[in-house]
């Protein structure tokens, strides 16, 4: 059975209610299609502000799906649950192809992001003609593979404002995707954990520094799955202060919230 993100039941708490793992919060989610130029339906959820304008777009890139990565993998179903209604936040996930989730299976096959080329054309098209603004590629370890060998060429780059990169391991994108950024000069925020499996944050330093406007944040504590609450904080407000003209706020985004709240199956 397909999730359906109208199965949410919201009620209206007496008091604030903590955000926690699994509080959602008010958005219009929708489930949707996306279809490649090679001929595959890719599936994900399009989650919108309840009113008001997008402040920006967040084009979320999974991790590696044969190792679990998929839409729903936990910091990005965090940003759905919270960043439409706490920064306007308007937040795309979808299924590479061959990716399962509870929302679906995504057509096609795995193709070590060669063929997943035509994935992020196509969730940057769709986004453009839903004509949703101030688009951000955001890419978790392999997601960030593609958005670095993807995100800087046509017909992507002139479509998007940059990229926000969580635990980049730098197996498939090599020095050449870097050197294409750095010639699009677009912005690019790399959050790298201490004790990341792959690529830590002396050696990430290195690497981009073939791209100039290229801003390595390395996280203490932190590891290339960003387990726990205060490491997915961490990273929501990372995400928000680069897309938003206002950022997440001195003190991050609020850890209340006043208004009606669902809970998700964590």
């Amino acid at each position: 059975m397909t999730f359906d993100p109208a199965s949410y039941v919201f009620s209206q708490p007496s008091a604030a209610t903590a955000i926690r793992a699994s509080t959602v919060l008010p958005a219009r989610r929708e489930n949707i299609e996306i279809r490649t130029e090679d001929g595959h339906t890719l599936v994900g959820e399009l989650a919108l502000p309840e009113s008001g304008p997008v402040a920006a777009t967040l084009i979320t890139l999974h991790p590696l799906p044969t190792h679990g990565g998929f839409m729903d993998s936990h910091v990005y179903r965090k940003a759905s649950y919270r960043l439409p209604a706490l920064a306007g936040v308007a937040v795309l996930r979808f299924n590479t192809r061959g990716t399962s989730s509870p929302r679906g299976t995504s057509d096609g096959a795995f193709e070590e992001g060669i063929g997943e080329r035509y994935d992020v054309e196509a969730a940057v098209r769709f986004a453009v003609e839903r004509g949703l603004p101030n688009r951000w590629l955001v890419g978790w370890s392999f997601g960030t593979e593609l958005a670095l060998m993807y995100g800087a060429v046509e017909p992507v780059a002139s479509q998007v404002e940059g990229a926000v990169l969580l635990s980049p391991p730098l197996h498939r994108a090599t020095d050449e995707h870097l050197l294409l950024w750095a010639a699009a000069g677009k912005p690019l925020t790399v959050l790298v954990p201490e004790h990341d499996d792959y690529l830590r944050p002396a050696a990430a330093e290195a690497r981009f520094g073939l791209v100039p406007q290229a801003r390595v944040v390395g996280v203490d504590g932190a590891k290339h799955l960003w387990v726990g609450e205060k490491q997915a904080a961490r990273v929501l407000n990372e995400i928000v202060d680069v897309v938003t003209r206002d950022g997440a706020g001195a003190d991050g985004l609020p850890q209340e919230w006043e208004g009606p709240v669902a809970a998700a199956a964590v």
